[in-house]
Protein backbone atom coordinates (compact mmCIF):
# COMPACT_ATOMS: atom_id res chain seq x y z
CA UNK A 1 0.00 0.00 0.00
CA UNK A 2 0.75 3.38 -1.13
CA UNK A 3 1.85 5.48 2.52
CA UNK A 4 1.60 8.92 3.84
CA UNK A 5 4.23 11.19 2.82
CA UNK A 6 5.26 12.55 6.90
CA UNK A 7 7.64 14.84 5.54
CA UNK A 8 5.10 17.28 4.12
CA UNK A 9 2.18 15.02 5.50
CA UNK A 10 0.19 14.22 2.52
CA UNK A 11 -1.43 11.29 1.85
CA UNK A 12 -0.87 9.59 -1.08
CA UNK A 13 -3.87 8.59 -3.42
CA UNK A 14 -3.76 4.87 -3.29
CA UNK A 15 -3.76 5.39 0.59
CA UNK A 16 -7.12 7.90 0.20
CA UNK A 17 -8.99 5.54 -1.57
CA UNK A 18 -7.54 2.42 1.20
CA UNK A 19 -8.83 4.76 3.79
CA UNK A 20 -11.99 5.80 1.49
CA UNK A 21 -12.94 2.16 0.86
CA UNK A 22 -12.81 0.91 4.43
CA UNK A 23 -15.06 3.98 5.77
CA UNK A 24 -17.40 2.96 2.59
CA UNK A 25 -17.59 -0.71 3.95
CA UNK A 26 -18.06 0.10 7.77
CA UNK A 27 -21.50 2.16 6.45
CA UNK A 28 -23.03 -0.27 4.94
CA UNK A 29 -21.70 -2.82 7.96
CA UNK A 30 -23.64 -0.31 10.17
CA UNK A 31 -26.70 -0.22 7.75
CA UNK A 32 -26.61 -4.01 6.88
CA UNK A 33 -27.32 -2.97 3.52
CA UNK A 34 -28.84 -5.85 2.00
CA UNK A 35 -27.72 -6.97 -1.54
CA UNK A 36 -28.88 -9.17 -4.03
CA UNK A 37 -26.95 -12.07 -5.56
CA UNK A 38 -26.20 -11.59 -9.22
CA UNK A 39 -27.14 -13.73 -12.09
CA UNK A 40 -24.59 -12.45 -14.07
CA UNK A 41 -21.55 -9.71 -14.84
CA UNK A 42 -22.43 -6.81 -14.60
CA UNK A 43 -20.11 -4.87 -16.46
CA UNK A 44 -21.21 -1.40 -16.96
CA UNK A 45 -23.99 1.05 -15.03
CA UNK A 46 -27.22 -0.57 -14.43
CA UNK A 47 -25.56 -4.18 -15.61
CA UNK A 48 -25.25 -2.76 -19.17
CA UNK A 49 -22.70 -4.95 -21.51
CA UNK A 50 -21.87 -8.01 -21.79
CA UNK A 51 -22.10 -11.00 -19.03
CA UNK A 52 -20.08 -13.72 -17.79
CA UNK A 53 -19.81 -15.14 -21.56
CA UNK A 54 -16.85 -12.81 -22.54
CA UNK A 55 -14.67 -14.70 -19.74
CA UNK A 56 -15.33 -18.13 -21.82
CA UNK A 57 -15.15 -21.52 -20.11
CA UNK A 58 -13.38 -20.74 -16.78
CA UNK A 59 -14.41 -23.96 -15.04
CA UNK A 60 -11.46 -25.03 -12.71
CA UNK A 61 -9.35 -21.66 -13.71
CA UNK A 62 -7.46 -20.08 -11.58
CA UNK A 63 -9.56 -16.82 -11.32
CA UNK A 64 -8.43 -13.46 -9.82
CA UNK A 65 -11.11 -10.57 -8.65
CA UNK A 66 -9.12 -7.73 -8.13
CA UNK A 67 -11.10 -5.36 -5.59
CA UNK A 68 -14.12 -7.64 -5.36
CA UNK A 69 -15.80 -5.41 -2.61
CA UNK A 70 -18.87 -7.57 -0.86
CA UNK A 71 -17.51 -10.74 -3.43
CA UNK A 72 -21.00 -11.31 -5.27
CA UNK A 73 -19.52 -11.66 -8.53
CA UNK A 74 -16.24 -13.82 -7.04
CA UNK A 75 -19.09 -16.29 -5.62
CA UNK A 76 -21.23 -16.51 -8.54
CA UNK A 77 -17.61 -17.62 -10.92
CA UNK A 78 -17.36 -20.26 -8.11
CA UNK A 79 -20.56 -21.01 -7.51
CA UNK A 80 -21.91 -20.97 -11.21
CA UNK A 81 -19.04 -21.93 -13.34
CA UNK A 82 -16.44 -23.93 -11.29
CA UNK A 83 -13.90 -21.46 -11.05
CA UNK A 84 -11.26 -21.36 -8.21
CA UNK A 85 -11.53 -17.55 -7.36
CA UNK A 86 -9.19 -15.53 -5.46
CA UNK A 87 -11.02 -12.76 -4.33
CA UNK A 88 -8.89 -9.64 -3.03
CA UNK A 89 -9.85 -6.48 -2.08
CA UNK A 90 -7.68 -4.06 0.79
CA UNK A 91 -10.42 -2.50 2.74
CA UNK A 92 -10.90 -5.00 5.49
CA UNK A 93 -14.22 -3.91 5.99
CA UNK A 94 -15.31 -4.66 2.11
CA UNK A 95 -13.49 -8.33 3.22
CA UNK A 96 -15.46 -8.60 6.57
CA UNK A 97 -18.96 -7.95 4.33
CA UNK A 98 -18.24 -10.96 2.15
CA UNK A 99 -16.61 -13.41 4.65
CA UNK A 100 -19.75 -12.58 6.62
CA UNK A 101 -21.75 -13.58 3.62
CA UNK A 102 -19.56 -16.64 2.11
CA UNK A 103 -18.08 -17.85 4.91
CA UNK A 104 -17.54 -21.00 3.51
CA UNK A 105 -17.95 -21.50 -0.40
CA UNK A 106 -15.97 -23.73 -2.06
CA UNK A 107 -13.92 -22.45 -5.20
CA UNK A 108 -13.76 -19.19 -3.46
CA UNK A 109 -10.89 -17.79 -1.52
CA UNK A 110 -11.60 -14.38 0.03
CA UNK A 111 -8.02 -11.94 0.86
CA UNK A 112 -7.33 -8.46 2.33
CA UNK A 113 -4.57 -7.47 0.84
CA UNK A 114 -2.67 -4.36 -1.30
CA UNK A 115 -3.51 -5.45 -4.96
CA UNK A 116 0.01 -5.10 -6.34
CA UNK A 117 1.35 -6.36 -3.41
CA UNK A 118 -0.75 -9.69 -3.70
CA UNK A 119 -0.16 -9.54 -7.71
CA UNK A 120 3.63 -9.68 -7.12
CA UNK A 121 3.68 -12.75 -4.55
CA UNK A 122 1.00 -14.93 -6.41
CA UNK A 123 0.95 -17.78 -8.50
CA UNK A 124 -0.22 -16.67 -12.25
CA UNK A 125 -3.58 -16.50 -13.05
CA UNK A 126 -5.42 -18.48 -16.13
CA UNK A 127 -8.03 -15.23 -15.92
CA UNK A 128 -7.65 -11.99 -13.66
CA UNK A 129 -10.78 -8.98 -13.80
CA UNK A 130 -11.59 -6.16 -12.25
CA UNK A 131 -14.84 -4.30 -12.18
CA UNK A 132 -14.21 -0.77 -11.71
CA UNK A 133 -11.08 -1.24 -9.46
CA UNK A 134 -8.12 -0.14 -11.93
CA UNK A 135 -8.65 3.49 -11.87
CA UNK A 136 -8.29 3.93 -7.79
CA UNK A 137 -4.36 2.24 -8.03
CA UNK A 138 -1.29 3.63 -10.16
CA UNK A 139 -1.02 1.92 -13.13
CA UNK A 140 2.70 2.47 -13.08
CA UNK A 141 2.39 0.24 -10.16
CA UNK A 142 -0.36 -1.76 -11.22
CA UNK A 143 0.38 -2.93 -14.87
CA UNK A 144 3.81 -4.29 -14.54
CA UNK A 145 2.68 -6.65 -11.65
CA UNK A 146 -0.64 -7.58 -13.80
CA UNK A 147 1.61 -8.55 -16.73
CA UNK A 148 4.13 -10.99 -13.97
CA UNK A 149 0.73 -12.21 -12.41
CA UNK A 150 -0.87 -13.51 -15.53
CA UNK A 151 0.39 -16.77 -16.91
CA UNK A 152 1.35 -16.52 -20.94
CA UNK A 153 -1.76 -16.54 -22.69
CA UNK A 154 -3.68 -15.86 -19.94
CA UNK A 155 -6.64 -13.23 -19.98
CA UNK A 156 -7.39 -9.67 -18.48
CA UNK A 157 -10.79 -8.01 -18.08
CA UNK A 158 -11.56 -4.83 -16.35
CA UNK A 159 -13.78 -1.62 -16.60
CA UNK A 160 -12.77 1.66 -16.21
CA UNK A 161 -14.25 5.29 -15.41
CA UNK A 162 -14.43 7.05 -18.85
CA UNK A 163 -16.92 10.18 -18.10
CA UNK A 164 -18.13 11.14 -14.87
CA UNK A 165 -22.11 11.63 -14.03
CA UNK A 166 -21.84 15.38 -14.88
CA UNK A 167 -19.78 14.86 -18.32
CA UNK A 168 -15.84 14.90 -16.96
CA UNK A 169 -14.46 13.23 -19.52
CA UNK A 170 -10.73 11.25 -19.49
CA UNK A 171 -7.40 13.14 -19.47
CA UNK A 172 -4.30 12.24 -21.31
CA UNK A 173 -1.68 12.28 -18.38
CA UNK A 174 -1.38 9.83 -15.88
CA UNK A 175 -2.38 11.16 -12.82
CA UNK A 176 -5.16 10.67 -10.74
CA UNK A 177 -8.55 13.08 -9.39
CA UNK A 178 -11.02 13.64 -7.14
CA UNK A 179 -14.03 12.30 -7.68
CA UNK A 180 -17.33 11.57 -5.42
CA UNK A 181 -18.48 8.82 -4.09
CA UNK A 182 -21.88 8.66 -3.26
CA UNK A 183 -23.46 6.87 0.22
CA UNK A 184 -26.33 4.47 0.72
CA UNK A 185 -28.72 6.87 2.85
CA UNK A 186 -27.11 9.97 1.62
CA UNK A 187 -23.12 11.10 2.14
CA UNK A 188 -20.43 11.39 0.08
CA UNK A 189 -17.16 10.44 0.24
CA UNK A 190 -14.01 11.34 -2.19
CA UNK A 191 -11.47 9.28 -4.08
CA UNK A 192 -8.55 10.33 -6.27
CA UNK A 193 -9.15 7.77 -9.18
CA UNK A 194 -6.87 7.76 -12.58
CA UNK A 195 -9.56 8.92 -15.57
CA UNK A 196 -7.35 8.30 -18.30
CA UNK A 197 -8.32 8.01 -22.01
CA UNK A 198 -8.28 4.92 -23.86
CA UNK A 199 -5.46 5.33 -25.57
CA UNK A 200 -3.18 6.07 -23.21
CA UNK A 201 -4.63 2.95 -20.93
CA UNK A 202 -3.73 0.82 -24.40
CA UNK A 203 -0.29 2.31 -24.64
CA UNK A 204 0.31 1.69 -20.87
CA UNK A 205 -0.71 -1.44 -20.99
CA UNK A 206 1.09 -1.98 -24.30
CA UNK A 207 4.30 -0.49 -22.42
CA UNK A 208 3.77 -3.57 -19.90
CA UNK A 209 3.90 -6.25 -23.08
CA UNK A 210 0.00 -6.53 -22.57
CA UNK A 211 -2.28 -6.59 -26.00
CA UNK A 212 -5.19 -4.90 -26.32
CA UNK A 213 -7.86 -7.56 -28.23
CA UNK A 214 -11.45 -5.74 -27.73
CA UNK A 215 -12.58 -2.06 -26.06
CA UNK A 216 -16.61 -2.04 -25.10
CA UNK A 217 -18.31 1.30 -24.46
CA UNK A 218 -20.50 1.14 -21.99
CA UNK A 219 -22.90 3.92 -21.56
CA UNK A 220 -24.95 4.74 -18.54
CA UNK A 221 -29.01 4.15 -19.71
CA UNK A 222 -30.61 6.59 -17.76
CA UNK A 223 -31.76 9.85 -19.63
CA UNK A 224 -29.62 12.84 -18.25
CA UNK A 225 -26.68 10.20 -16.60
CA UNK A 226 -23.53 11.04 -18.76
CA UNK A 227 -21.79 8.31 -16.75
CA UNK A 228 -19.80 5.95 -19.05
CA UNK A 229 -17.30 3.02 -19.12
CA UNK A 230 -14.72 1.51 -20.90
CA UNK A 231 -14.75 -2.54 -21.08
CA UNK A 232 -11.24 -3.86 -22.00
CA UNK A 233 -10.20 -7.33 -23.06
CA UNK A 234 -6.36 -7.73 -23.08
CA UNK A 235 -3.83 -10.74 -23.17
CA UNK A 236 -0.72 -11.47 -22.24
CA UNK A 237 0.87 -12.76 -25.11
CA UNK A 238 1.36 -16.78 -25.13
CA UNK A 239 5.48 -16.15 -26.06
CA UNK A 240 7.78 -14.38 -23.86
CA UNK A 241 8.88 -11.37 -25.45
CA UNK A 242 12.44 -9.93 -24.98
CA UNK A 243 13.38 -6.53 -25.78
CA UNK A 244 16.25 -4.01 -25.87
CA UNK A 245 17.22 -1.87 -22.77
CA UNK A 246 16.36 1.33 -24.93
CA UNK A 247 16.52 2.19 -28.52
CA UNK A 248 19.95 3.48 -28.64
CA UNK A 249 22.63 0.91 -30.01
CA UNK A 250 25.16 -0.17 -27.32
CA UNK A 251 28.16 1.37 -27.33
CA UNK A 252 30.69 -0.62 -28.94
CA UNK A 253 33.43 -2.13 -26.62
CA UNK A 254 34.41 -5.49 -27.87
CA UNK A 255 35.51 -7.34 -31.28
CA UNK A 256 34.68 -10.89 -31.92
CA UNK A 257 36.59 -13.17 -34.33
CA UNK A 258 37.85 -16.66 -35.36
CA UNK A 259 40.16 -18.42 -35.90
CA UNK A 260 40.50 -21.39 -38.38
CA UNK A 261 43.07 -24.25 -37.34
CA UNK A 262 43.80 -27.16 -40.44
CA UNK A 263 45.76 -29.19 -39.77
CA UNK A 264 46.51 -32.61 -42.18
CA UNK A 265 49.36 -34.45 -43.28
CA UNK A 266 51.61 -31.53 -44.39
CA UNK A 267 51.18 -29.80 -41.21
CA UNK A 268 49.49 -26.09 -40.26
CA UNK A 269 48.38 -24.12 -42.85
CA UNK A 270 49.24 -20.12 -42.05
CA UNK A 271 49.27 -17.83 -43.93
CA UNK A 272 51.41 -14.32 -44.24
CA UNK A 273 50.06 -10.84 -43.89
CA UNK A 274 51.22 -8.80 -46.71
CA UNK A 275 52.45 -5.97 -44.77
CA UNK A 276 54.88 -9.09 -44.63
CA UNK A 277 55.18 -9.05 -40.52
CA UNK A 278 52.90 -11.87 -38.91
CA UNK A 279 51.69 -15.57 -39.64
CA UNK A 280 48.38 -16.13 -39.40
CA UNK A 281 45.64 -18.81 -39.19
CA UNK A 282 42.23 -18.61 -41.63
CA UNK A 283 40.16 -16.35 -40.04
CA UNK A 284 38.58 -13.08 -39.12
CA UNK A 285 35.53 -11.05 -37.36
CA UNK A 286 32.18 -12.29 -37.18
CA UNK A 287 29.40 -10.78 -39.40
CA UNK A 288 25.93 -9.22 -38.11
CA UNK A 289 23.74 -12.54 -38.20
CA UNK A 290 26.40 -15.05 -38.59
CA UNK A 291 26.74 -18.04 -36.64
CA UNK A 292 30.65 -19.08 -35.40
CA UNK A 293 30.56 -22.07 -37.61
CA UNK A 294 29.49 -20.23 -40.91
CA UNK A 295 32.12 -17.44 -39.97
CA UNK A 296 34.65 -19.96 -40.35
CA UNK A 297 33.86 -21.23 -43.65
CA UNK A 298 33.29 -17.87 -44.95
CA UNK A 299 36.56 -16.45 -44.18
CA UNK A 300 38.33 -19.84 -45.15
CA UNK A 301 37.04 -19.71 -49.00
CA UNK A 302 37.04 -15.77 -48.82
CA UNK A 303 40.95 -15.98 -48.04
CA UNK A 304 42.29 -19.17 -49.27
CA UNK A 305 39.63 -20.27 -51.71
CA UNK A 306 39.44 -23.52 -49.68
CA UNK A 307 35.63 -25.08 -49.02
CA UNK A 308 34.10 -26.14 -46.34
CA UNK A 309 31.04 -26.83 -44.70
CA UNK A 310 29.38 -25.43 -41.21
CA UNK A 311 29.47 -29.01 -39.87
CA UNK A 312 32.76 -29.85 -40.92
CA UNK A 313 33.85 -27.64 -38.32
CA UNK A 314 34.28 -28.08 -34.19
CA UNK A 315 34.38 -24.71 -31.91
CA UNK A 316 36.80 -25.11 -29.37
CA UNK A 317 36.03 -22.53 -26.81
CA UNK A 318 36.24 -18.63 -26.69
CA UNK A 319 39.72 -16.85 -25.89
CA UNK A 320 39.25 -13.44 -24.14
CA UNK A 321 42.31 -10.20 -23.87
CA UNK A 322 41.79 -6.89 -24.53
CA UNK A 323 43.78 -4.32 -26.55
CA UNK A 324 43.53 -1.20 -25.81
CA UNK A 325 40.04 -0.35 -24.27
CA UNK A 326 38.78 -2.49 -26.85
CA UNK A 327 37.76 -6.41 -25.22
CA UNK A 328 39.20 -8.98 -27.96
CA UNK A 329 37.28 -12.28 -28.01
CA UNK A 330 38.43 -14.95 -30.43
CA UNK A 331 36.61 -18.77 -30.81
CA UNK A 332 39.18 -20.77 -32.01
CA UNK A 333 38.17 -23.53 -34.26
CA UNK A 334 39.07 -26.71 -35.99
CA UNK A 335 37.66 -27.32 -39.19
CA UNK A 336 37.91 -31.36 -39.98
CA UNK A 337 37.40 -31.54 -43.71
CA UNK A 338 37.93 -29.25 -46.62
CA UNK A 339 37.98 -29.51 -49.94
CA UNK A 340 40.51 -27.84 -52.30
CA UNK A 341 43.99 -26.18 -53.04
CA UNK A 342 44.91 -23.29 -50.45
CA UNK A 343 45.85 -20.05 -52.69
CA UNK A 344 46.22 -16.35 -52.50
CA UNK A 345 42.87 -14.27 -52.72
CA UNK A 346 42.00 -10.89 -54.91
CA UNK A 347 41.51 -7.96 -52.27
CA UNK A 348 42.17 -10.01 -49.03
CA UNK A 349 45.46 -9.03 -46.81
CA UNK A 350 46.69 -12.64 -45.91
CA UNK A 351 47.65 -14.91 -48.15
CA UNK A 352 51.37 -16.77 -49.82
CA UNK A 353 48.82 -20.05 -47.66
CA UNK A 354 51.48 -22.74 -46.96
CA UNK A 355 51.58 -25.69 -44.65
CA UNK A 356 53.63 -26.05 -42.02
CA UNK A 357 55.00 -28.74 -39.56
CA UNK A 358 53.51 -28.19 -36.31
CA UNK A 359 57.86 -28.46 -34.84
CA UNK A 360 59.02 -26.22 -37.40
CA UNK A 361 56.39 -23.10 -37.12
CA UNK A 362 57.96 -19.73 -37.93
CA UNK A 363 58.40 -17.14 -36.02
CA UNK A 364 56.06 -14.03 -35.49
CA UNK A 365 52.94 -15.72 -35.52
CA UNK A 366 49.93 -13.51 -35.27
CA UNK A 367 48.79 -12.81 -31.37
CA UNK A 368 44.80 -14.38 -31.65
CA UNK A 369 46.42 -17.40 -33.91
CA UNK A 370 49.33 -18.14 -31.35
CA UNK A 371 46.56 -18.10 -28.57
CA UNK A 372 43.88 -20.35 -30.76
CA UNK A 373 46.82 -22.95 -31.18
CA UNK A 374 48.17 -22.95 -27.23
CA UNK A 375 44.67 -23.72 -26.36
CA UNK A 376 44.33 -26.53 -28.68
CA UNK A 377 47.77 -27.84 -28.27
CA UNK A 378 49.03 -26.59 -24.85
CA UNK A 379 52.21 -28.16 -25.36
CA UNK A 380 53.32 -26.02 -27.99
CA UNK A 381 56.54 -23.95 -27.71
CA UNK A 382 54.50 -20.87 -28.39
CA UNK A 383 55.04 -16.97 -26.49
CA UNK A 384 52.33 -14.81 -26.44
CA UNK A 385 50.41 -12.31 -23.93
CA UNK A 386 47.66 -14.11 -22.20
CA UNK A 387 44.49 -14.75 -22.41
CA UNK A 388 41.89 -16.40 -20.89
CA UNK A 389 40.19 -19.67 -22.17
CA UNK A 390 36.84 -20.74 -21.83
CA UNK A 391 36.34 -24.55 -23.57
CA UNK A 392 32.75 -25.28 -25.08
CA UNK A 393 31.19 -28.33 -23.39
CA UNK A 394 31.22 -30.85 -26.21
CA UNK A 395 33.03 -33.55 -27.43
CA UNK A 396 36.63 -33.34 -28.21
CA UNK A 397 37.71 -32.01 -31.73
CA UNK A 398 38.64 -34.67 -34.18
CA UNK A 399 42.15 -33.81 -35.80
CA UNK A 400 42.78 -35.22 -38.90
CA UNK A 401 46.21 -37.20 -39.09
Amino acid sequence: MAGADRRNGTVKPEETNAQTWTAYGRHHLQRATPLPEVERIAWGPSGTGPGDEILGNVAGLRVLDLGCGPGRHAAHLARAHGALVDAVDSSPTQIERARTRYPQLRGLTLMCADAVEHLCTAVPYDVIYALNAFPFIDPHRLLPALATALKPGGRLYFTVLHTNSHGDGPTTAASPRPEILRLAGGGELTVQMWVLTPELWEDLLVQYELRVEALTVLDAPEHGNHASYRLFQVRRPARITSRPRSPRPPVAHAALGVGAILAGPHGLLLGKHLQGTTFELPGGSVEAGEALQEAVVRELAEETGLSARPADVRLLGTLLDHVDSVVRMTVGAVVTTWHGTPASQPGESVGDWRWWPLDALPSGLFVCSAQILTAWRPGLPLDHPPAHFTPFAGPSPVIPK
